[in-house]
């Protein structure tokens, strides 16, 4: 994509921002109309053009979940099986999740959660897709199929947003059409009829939004996959393989060598399809959407991950045996071994997102996984500490014999430094060059949303839902062979092989806790008996367990998240503790609390609050979303 059109697109995408700025407000003002300049719907949405502008406002605000210092995507991790919140150095971060995720605390904030941040983002990325919903007809097209190539990628950016609320929040307030006025009467309706709801919509999309388009634009590959976990959501495992097999054949997996780290030492295939030059190959067969943030063009932005990612290594208390300070930022000038520059090699971490064992020891097995690229047995694709040797000036000036030798975990670390400071992490995943700045945190990237990989993956879990195991292992291995690891076997198959599976592959690309939570829909809703423990079944009815204010419940057998996060993440099942604060997790933080303000500035409506949380007791049934028409347009 040339800069010119990037920058085109930049512009409009304000352009869009202004106009809808006279339609929406942010934090509890969200939907107070507040008209800010000469930049109005009517003289902008005229024409497909102006359409796909507001659009562009949706798609820039999809990067904000993955980019940034303590990026939303953290959230959604360390609320699962894979990571949890590993800055140590302060009281307030998500650990003791019984105390940091109640209704009215703050819930948007870095240094706590951003379960907030869903709320609002979500919202706000609905309302902007709603305008282009509402007033599709006011414009003039060159056909209907530019009219409806509009409409569907408005439909596909509305549905992104209820896909992940109705994972998060569970029955949630449902927005279809463009709000101009003030409004305090808003209900929740139940996730089944607005999952449904967004299936029909998504369809329609899948029909008609092109194959080809600019990086970073909703595709009708796109459309497919969101398409696809909708229909698994609602166990239409049919129509989401139908959709998957359509897919996988146009866009095969990258399979070869394809950018210029193929010539850099300690690279793999691997480095190459997860590197900044894979995200902006057009021969890329395998990424089906995109954000987009690029190097060196005005309006991108830093994804920071290897900041929120890679341990605390600059951490003063990484100490030589002898007890001197051990690493450092800068290096000594003489120095001539790059791989001494930590900061340049790894990136300065410190340790938002601390891996657990199970994803950096339990899912890579001796027998199944040791040759797999993505791997801890790859010692080219994942780093720890020990791998990092000691590069303080200091130690090379005055001669210490440890410098340039690896670092040692000292029995006197603190466990405050332990969690922070020393763990493995994907290094092939969280390199992203950060050249224009001093300290190396993850710089400009365009970034995976969908890949033909996930899609594979989900074909392997319809499979399994509809009792076809061999299906299931053949559509896993497609992804495994290309990692080299060993095939699986019919008799593999389970929940936990293909929450593993995912795990392996798609570290900071999928909402973890939102495809976990609908996995646990799913056991509830069939009642199919749960065969990684011991046949359990969930239901329903309880979902959330019993409820009441103040009820932490910690008992298996409620929902199948609390049961899988609490078998596999080994700090909130310990109830590990540092001076801070104690890791701790409950059954009815499946759903995460609306926020307090949404509830108590709805004056005329009753928005409900997730059972478990204050303000539960006040709670109305959940209302249906009709099949045919709208809630909030023409009847």
């Amino acid at each position: 994509m040339k800069a010119t059109s990037i920058k085109y697109r930049l512009l409009t995408a304000t352009v869009a921002l202004c106009a809808l700025c006279a339609l929406c407000a942010c934090s509890e003002e969200w939907l107070k109309p507040e008209p800010l300049s000469f930049y109005t719907p009517e003289n902008s949405y005229v024409d497909a053009a102006g359409f796909y502008s507001a659009l562009t406002t949706c798609e820039r605000n999809m990067r904000h979940e993955f980019f940034g210092d303590a990026a939303p995507m953290i959230t959604e991790m360390i609320l699962s099986d894979i990571c949890v919140e590993g800055t140590t150095d302060k009281a307030g971060p998500a650990m003791d999740i019984d105390n940091t995720l109640l209704p009215d605390l703050d819930l948007n904030n870095g240094d706590r959660t951003k379960t907030g941040w869903y709320w609002e983002e979500g919202y706000k990325g609905i309302k902007y897709a709603n305008v282009v919903v509402a007033r599709i007809d006011d414009a003039e097209y060159e056909s209907e199929a530019e009219r409806n190539a509009v409409l569907g990628a408005a439909y596909f950016q509305r549905a992104y947003r209820y896909y992940k609320l109705t994972h998060q929040y569970g029955d949630v307030p449902y927005l279809d059409w463009e709000i101009s006025e003030p409004k305090y009467d808003f209900y929740t309706y139940d996730r089944w009829s607005i999952l449904e709801k967004i299936q029909s919509e998504l369809e329609f999309a899948y029909q008609w939004v092109p194959e080809v388009v600019d990086r970073g634009r909703t595709s009708k590959a796109a459309c497919g996959v969101l398409l696809m976990k909708v229909s698994m959501a609602l166990g239409d495992f049919d129509r989401a393989i139908a959709v998957g097999r359509e897919i996988t054949a146009k866009y095969p997996l990258m399979t070869e060598r394809f950018t210029p780290n193929r010539t850099k030492a300690r690279t793999n295939l691997m480095h190459d399809l997860h590197s900044v030059e894979a995200k902006l190959d057009m021969s890329n067969t395998e990424g089906l959407m995109y954000v987009v943030s690029y190097p060196g063009v005005d309006g991108s932005d830093i994804i920071n991950i290897m900041r929120n990612c890679v341990p605390f290594w600059n951490s003063g208390q990484m100490r030589t045996p002898d007890g001197q300070p051990g690493t450092s930022q800068a290096i000594d000038p003489d120095e001539t071994d790059p791989e001494m520059d930590l900061n340049k090699t790894y990136g300065r971490g410190i340790g938002r997102a601390r891996a657990t064992n199970y994803f950096q020891y339990t899912i890579w097995r001796a027998d199944k996984e040791v040759n797999d690229m993505r791997g801890v047995y790859n010692r080219d694709s994942w780093r720890a500490i020990s791998d990092l040797r000691y590069n303080s000036p200091a130690l090379k000036a005055a001669g210490n014999e440890w410098y340039g030798k690896n670092i040692i975990k000292l029995e006197s670390m603190a466990i405050e430094d332990t969690i922070r400071c020393w763990y493995q992490w994907p290094h092939y995943k969280t390199f992203v060059p950060d050249p224009l700045a001093t300290t190396w945190q993850g710089g400009q990237t365009p970034w995976y949303i969908y890949r033909s990989a996930e899609v594979w993956l989900m074909l392997g879990e319809c499979y399994y839902w509809k009792n076809q195991p061999q299906e299931a292992a053949e559509a896993l291995n497609v992804v495994r062979r290309r990692a080299g690891a060993e095939p699986l076997t019919a008799s593999d198959i389970t929940i936990g092989e293909i929450l593993d599976e995912r795990a392996r592959e798609l570290y900071y690309e999928e909402n973890r806790h939102v495809e976990l939570t609908r996995v646990s829909y799913l056991f509830a809703k069939t009642g199919r008996p749960c065969e990684v423990f011991g046949n359990r079944v969930y239901r329903l009815d309880n979902f959330s367990g019993p409820g009441g204010t103040g009820s932490n419940v910690k008992q298996e057998g409620i929902n199948f998240w609390y049961d899988w996060v609490m078998a596999k993440n080994n700090f909130y099942n310990k109830g590990v503790s540092h001076r801070w604060a104690e890791y701790k997790i409950s059954v009815h933080h499946i759903l995460w609390p609306v926020p307090a303000s949404a509830i108590n500035t709805n004056l005329k409506g009753v928005i409900n609050q997730n059972i478990g949380y204050p303000g539960a007791e006040n709670n109305q049934p959940a209302l249906t979303v009709p099949k045919e028409g709208t809630v909030l347009g023409p009847k």
